[in-house]
Formats: C-alpha cells, structure tokens, sequence
C-alpha cells in the first residue's frame, strides 16, 4: 500500500488502535497487496479517523477531513479503494470482488461521516441509518440533482422547440393572471356599488365576463399547444437517451457485463428513461410554470399593495429551508430504491429464461423466497422514506394554510382602516390561492426531481463507463483478410489471476488448428482474446502482420464466424436467425447456406419452414437443430477465421454425425481454430495444440504427439479408458489425415 504522505500515524499493536471514546462504524479485509498477490491487511473506518493495517500488522491511521476523498474502482476481478487529499494520492489497497459489498458500504459511510464533519457535527451516524443494502452500485457518491444539467446535450437538437415551448408557457401563465386582476372591477365597481343603491353597469359587466372568458380560452389554447409541444420533444430526448444507452452497452467488453445483472441494466434503459421522460414532459414544465407564476404572481401582489405582498411571503423561508433539509435524504433514498428495484427485476430476469431449470430441480420455492426477500428489501426501503416525504408535504400544505390566514387577518385590518378596498383584498386572495398553490405544487415537484436524478445518474453511470476494448484513433481498413494469425509473447490477466502465459504461435491462413486441454487450461479465453472480446495484457495477437488492436472491432469481428457449444438463437423466424450476421441476404443466400449446414431438410418440415418462429433461445428446436442453424449463420458471412468452441459436445452420436458434415462444410478454406474435449471431432485438423494452465506445452499433428507420450497422450489414453468403461464410442479418435487447407487457400 504505497503511500505519499509521512503524517499518518503507526501504531504497532495486535488490535485495532481506537481512541477513547472512538466508535468503529465499518471494516473491510483486504486479500491482496499491491502486487495483486494473496496477502491480508484491513481497513477500518471509525466516527473519527480512516485506520490501516499492513500486512506486517502495523497500523496507519488519516483524520477524517473535507480533503480527504476514497475512490472506487474494479476492474477484471479485483476492486481497488484509494485514498486522496487535494494534492496526492495517499495509500491504494486491493481485493478480490467477494468483499466489494463491504467495500461499498464503508465508502458509504465514509462519505457520509466526511459530510457530517464538514457540516460540523462529529458525532458517530446511528448505525440504522449508515445501514446499506447489499446490493452492488456504481458509485456510492448520491446523485446530486445537477446530473439533470448533462440531459442538456440530448435537449440540443431540440432547442427551438423547446424555446417556442418556454414563449407559450409564459403566455399561457400571463394570461392565467388576467382572471382575478379582473375581480378588482367586478367587485369595487359592480357589485359592491350595487349593494349600497347604485345601479348595475351592463356595459362594463360584459366587458369584464368577456375579458375573464377571452382570458380562460386563451390560457387554454395556450396550455393545450405547451403541454402538446414540450410532450412530443420529452419523448423525443427519452427515446434519444435509451438509444444512447443502449448503444453505448453494445459497444462495452464483455468484462463490464459480467460484473452487473441483467435485470438491472434493463431497468436501467427502460424504466430509468420512462422516469426521466415523465419528468421532462410532465413535471419540469410544471416547475417551469410554477416558477413563472410565482415570480409573475409577487410582481402583481407588490404593485398592487407592498405591504400586504411582504405578508403574504412570509412563509416562503421557512418552505425553502425545509425543502433543503429533506434533499438529501430524498436523493439518497431514491437511489437506494432504484437499486433494489434494480434487484427484483434482477430476480426475475434470472428466474423466468431459467424457467426449465427451476422447475426441473423443484426449486420455485426458493425463487419464489428469493423474490419475497428482495421485494421485502425493496419496501423496507420505501417506508423509510415515505417516513420522510409524509411529514413534509402535509407541513408545507399548513404553512400555506397559515399563510392565506395572515394575509386574511392583515387584509381585514388594511380594509378596516380604508387602506384598500374590498375588491383589492378579493384579488389578493385569489392570488395568493394561486402562489400558495404553485408553491404547494413546487414543494411535490422535489420528490419526482429527485428520483429523475437518481435515474439519470445510474444511466450515465453506464454512458461514462469506458470500454476495456477501445477503437483505434486510426483505424486501419480491411480490405481483403486472409487470415494469417501470429500470437507473439501472448499474456492475459483476469484481475490477480494470469490465464494465459506467453504463448507463441503461427497460424497459417487456411489451416485448421484443434485446441486440446484440460478444463480451465485457457483454450476458451484463447479464442476471446482472437475475437477481441478482451485485450492482451501481454504480447500481440497479429492478423496478416497487423496487430488485432489497429483493425476497427466491428469491422475485424465481420470476418470471425463463431460457432458456440451452446448455440443463442433470437426470437424471430428461422430466416431471420440465419441472417442475424448479414441482414441483407437474400432468400436464395439463406437456403444455400443451410444446405451446406444440413438444415434444409429440417427446416421444410416446420408449420411455416424459413418462416417458422423458434422461439426465445430457439426452445421451439432441439439442441442439434439449433446448433446447424448457428452453423448455417456462421456460413452466410463467409468469415475468414473461424472459431469452433465445443460446436458438437452437447449433442447425440447421430446428431453429432449430422453436425460434423455440415461443420466439414465450413472449414473449406478457412483458418479455424476448434475446441473439443472429444478428440474424435479434431479428426480433420491439420494441427493439435494441447494447452496447460495458460501455457502451449505441445504442437503437432495426432500421430507426433502420441509418439512423445506427453500432455496429448495422457488426455488420449484417458479418452480410450472411458471409451472401455461406458462402451460407448463416440467416433473414431483423430487419425493422421493429409492437410486438407494448403498455406495458400483463402
């Protein structure tokens, strides 16, 4: 744990070195040293100070202070909290993800005690309150309600619209004001003139009912055009947002996915924008107009009579003072709601697609637990919350309430002493209904700006989030790919874990190459890394001489047809699955492609043929049919490197004979690289590479490496024992064939 700073304090003790009086509010054990080797250290956080110990059992301790900031960060497998004051960075320490739960929370409250500091108050948090939930954040900094500002950006191509729309709500909220200026004649000219004798004026009597008419239409006509214009825009930017999103998603490694659930992501894009699209339709108009209204309602108050104006705002502190005391509870607590709601969705995205699996091993009662569990997390969230906003919105209703009562009283005593007139004080009442409404409405208005934040937060959360696999700034341009592979000095880390060790090895175009190994000897990760779903942490992996790294990703990946063992299909028709890859083709292209996948046949006997529906994840197909049609796909593209991982081990014998005729179809000509645990399948590869704990310990054809009696022949000897004991043949093993992809075949 490197530090900068020579001012923290060691004290060499066994035992925590805790102050009198000093509470210890949370702890973290740290499993790695900087080196990303096994080692164990701590981390603990009291009411006062941020305390370290070594792995030599000596203790570091740094006050609690505005300056002093800890980052969060993780990264392939390890998380990382660091330490800062204005200038440096003061220590970094690192863990395996089991512990990042408890990392968050003592970020947590970490921030939370630096706040309470900063505001002044050093006594401990209450424990119920610092409590979090278990479930993984982003970021355990609260939204601040200024992230809506960064919504600017999706605003700007509709910045006209938005302008005409602000022009209306002003015109819409002048001509609501006419109404009760228009009461001052109607009283003090007609009605009360009419109580002490005088006759009634019809003329003017008209004049001011078709003014409050007129008045009425046209705040109408105006609010309607508003309300109409500034809801087509919202769903305009709510729509450009999900895109964003999501487009951005696509173009993340596959590291980012495995550390988050699917639930929440999908909760993320759609319920998140939803929220943020009715704030921006519905509510930030509201606050727009409220806000005109007050400020619009004050300036006739003051010209009418100051003094009662001064009255009649007297509440307004005490409201705006409240409204900040509840902010942060507010924005903090809907952040918590959306990520445990994040987690029910979680719930149910992992249950229903697995839905076979459940019921196969009898176990709804424990989805159906976990469900209760984190539906139970979710309302314990809310109510504490609600606990919160019941109070405030009924207080804010009784100051407003008090407010109209003083302005009642004041104004019977200015019309007591002729100061104004009946009709003045009818007016003002009608007004202040009005600001005190509006003000009413704002105070509501923070509830729903809090939640927008915190949704907006966590999608940008995902729009900030840069990809492990970065574009090129230069990309250069495929234009005829032969396929040549070179792996020099090839290395991965997958956080303090090397998977693959420098690894050599030259492929040449057209050759087919079979990965043999134990489980978790690094063949899949091998083929990752030529797709380019993670980048080397070693070495280079070059494509015709030119590295992976300089191709564009999309560009490079429409030369890789993928073959999995577990084949994905789409829910859609068995045409568009094999046109997933070239969305183009013709009818003609798609049948010739499945022909040469052995799937034709099959295909003609569904309701529909090419236009049958598989099914979400092709369950309509067995497993052999949707593994020729992912075949088929593969095929369409006419990729130049091909990638067979375990395409034929989750299949039947004579499914797996249909399979390897069409997989024989596919090989034709490119360079391909197979995985298989059955040796059997490899039987057409011109080359085996027996892989070992990341590393190449064998290359060579079946016969040379059999003669060597290493890695290859243990594994081939194995396979033959278990041939003898379940009498089950799976095909014969791999015999020594005449290359059948010549160096120069493209």
């Amino acid at each position: 744990m490197p530090s900068s700073d020579p001012s923290p304090v060691l004290v060499a003790t066994p035992s925590t070195p805790l102050e009198p009086g000093e509470n210890a509010l949370a702890s973290l054990d740290v499993d790695l040293d900087a080196s990303e080797r096994f080692a164990s250290s701590e981390i603990v956080l009291t009411d006062r100070r941020l305390l370290a110990r070594d792995t030599a059992g000596g203790w570091r301790a740094w006050p609690i202070s505005p300056a002093l900031t800890l980052q969060h960060a993780d990264q392939g497998g390890v998380g990382q909290l660091s330490l800062h004051d204005d200038s440096a960075r003061l220590a970094v320490w690192r863990y395996t993800l089991g512990h990042d739960p408890d990392a968050l929370r003592l970020l947590a409250l970490f921030e939370r005690q630096r706040r309470r500091l900063a505001a002044g108050d050093a006594e401990p948090e209450d424990e119920a309150e610092a409590e979090e939930t278990d479930f993984g954040v982003e970021s355990a900094v609260p939204p601040s309600t200024w992230v809506l500002l960064r919504l600017g950006r999706f605003a700007k191509p509709y910045r006209w619209q938005l302008a005409l729309g602000f022009v209306l709500t002003l015109a819409a909220t002048a001509a609501s004001l006419v109404a009760p200026y228009l009461t001052i004649p109607l009283m003090d000219e007609v009605l009360i003139p009419y109580q002490n004798g005088k006759q009634i004026d019809t003329v003017l009597v008209w004049k001011l009912l078709a003014g409050l008419l007129g008045a009425a239409l046209v705040a109408w006509a105006l609010g309607w055009l508003r309300t109409w214009l500034l809801a087509l825009v919202s769903e305009r930017i709510g729509a450009d947002l999900r895109t964003a999103t999501f487009d951005h998603l696509l173009r993340l490694s596959l590291d980012y996915f495995g550390s988050k659930r699917t639930g929440d992501l999908m909760s993320r894009i759609g319920s998140e924008s939803d929220r943020i699209c009715v704030f921006l339709s519905l509510h930030a108009l509201d606050f727009a107009t409220d806000v005109l209204m007050i400020v619009m309602t004050a300036t006739i108050l003051f010209s009418i009579n100051p003094s009662l104006a001064l009255v009649t705002l007297l509440p307004l502190p005490f409201i705006a003072w409240m409204i900040h005391l509840v902010r942060d509870r507010l924005r903090t607590g809907f952040e918590k709601i959306d990520r445990v709601w994040g987690e029910v969705t979680s719930v149910l995205a992992d249950t229903i697609p697995g839905i076979r699996v459940v019921k196969a091993f009898a176990q709804e009662q424990r989805e159906a637990e976990r469900f209760r569990r984190a539906n139970r997390a979710n309302l314990e969230v809310n109510d504490k919350l609600n606990k919160t906003w019941s109070l405030f919105t009924p207080t804010v209703s009784l100051l407003t309430e008090i407010g109209l009562l003083v302005v009642w009283a004041f104004g019977i005593w200015l019309v007591s002493r002729n100061q104004i007139t009946v009709g003045v004080l009818t007016a003002f009442i009608a007004y202040i209904g009005r600001f005190y409404g509006r003000l009413d409405s704002m105070s509501r208005i923070v509830s729903v700006t809090q939640k927008a934040a915190a949704g907006a937060k966590r999608i940008f959360d995902i729009l900030d989030h840069v990809s492990n696999v970065p574009e090129p700034a230069q990309p250069v341009k495929i234009e005829r790919m032969q396929g040549g592979l070179s792996l020099q000095g090839l290395g991965f880390r997958y956080g303090s874990r090397a998977v693959i060790r420098g690894v050599d090895l030259e492929i040449r175009p057209g050759e087919m190459i079979g990965l043999v190994g134990h489980s978790g000897s690094g063949k899949s990760t091998l083929v990752n890394l030529i797709c380019r779903f993670y980048d080397v942490t070693d070495g280079a992996i070059k494509v015709d001489g030119v590295d992976l790294r300089r191709f564009g990703v999309a560009d490079y990946r429409r030369h890789i047809g993928l073959v999995l063992q577990e084949p994905f299909l789409f829910f859609g028709t068995v045409a568009e699955n094999i046109a997933y890859g070239k969305p183009g083709a013709t009818r003609q292209e798609i049948v010739a492609a499945a022909r040469a996948a052995h799937a034709h046949e099959f295909i003609l006997r569904l309701p529909h043929g090419y236009d049958s529906l598989v099914g979400e994840r092709g369950q309509g197909l067995s497993g052999g049919e949707r593994q020729r049609i992912s075949i088929a796909r593969a095929l369409l593209i006419d990729p130049r490197i091909l990638i067979l991982d375990e395409a034929t081990s989750s299949v039947d014998t004579e499914t797996e004979k249909e399979i390897q005729k069409a997989l024989d179809n596919l090989v034709q000509g490119r360079t391909t690289i197979a995985i298989a645990h059955r040796l059997s399948t490899l039987r057409r590869a011109d080359r085996l590479v027996v892989m070992d704990r990341g590393r190449i310990v064998e290359v060579g054809t079946h016969d040379e490496l059999l003669a060597r009696e290493g890695a290859y022949w243990r594994l081939y000897e194995a396979q033959l024992r278990q041939v003898d004991e379940s009498g089950v043949d799976h095909g014969p093993l791999p015999a020594p064939v005449p290359a059948a992809h010549p160096a120069g075949m493209v």
